[in-house]
């Protein structure tokens, strides 16, 4: 049975495509694995979990949470731009090796709201971002598992 939560929806509640004891493996999943991703058909039930996965784990994070919604075809400047937007992301628009470099140094969730979007050199980008950055963990909703590294794949 779904879960209500304050907050969201007109009424002041929402509710979570997911029950309370599967939220509570996903939460633990993203503490310890270095991606998970939530897969469902419709975008708005994966999206509203994956954002409250964020909103919830975010103080495990030293430097949070970023999250970027993919809304149309996305390369790697695209993605790099989109992060740079977030708040408490100092690096340029256009320079993606200052990028990795600086979240190489992080402790942060990532957040990728409809992975489906990211083209070859994005997903090669997250890649190689995962072998050199320890403290950064990627949580992504899409129609499919994101394509970097082994992780794990939550279905709704």
């Amino acid at each position: 049975m779904p879960m209500r939560e304050p907050g969201g929806a007109p009424g002041g509640a929402r509710t979570l495509p997911t029950t309370s004891t599967e939220l509570s493996r996903l939460l633990t999943a993203v503490r310890r694995g270095r991606v998970l991703t939530v897969t469902a058909g419709f975008r708005a039930p994966r999206s509203v979990l994956v954002r409250e996965i964020a909103h919830r784990i975010s103080s495990n994070f030293c430097d949070g949470t970023a999250v970027v919604a993919l809304e149309h075809h996305t390369g790697l400047r695209e993605l790099v731009a989109a992060l740079g937007r977030g708040p408490g992301m100092p690096f340029p628009v256009c320079g993606t090796a200052r990028a990795a470099s600086w979240l190489a140094e992080r402790d942060m969730l990532l957040v990728l709201d409809d992975s489906g979007h990211l083209d070859a050199e994005a997903l090669d980008w997250l890649r190689a971002l995962l072998t050199f950055a320890p403290g950064v963990r990627i949580l992504a909703a899409g129609r499919h598992p994101l394509a970097v590294g082994q992780g794990r794949v939550h279905r709704l």
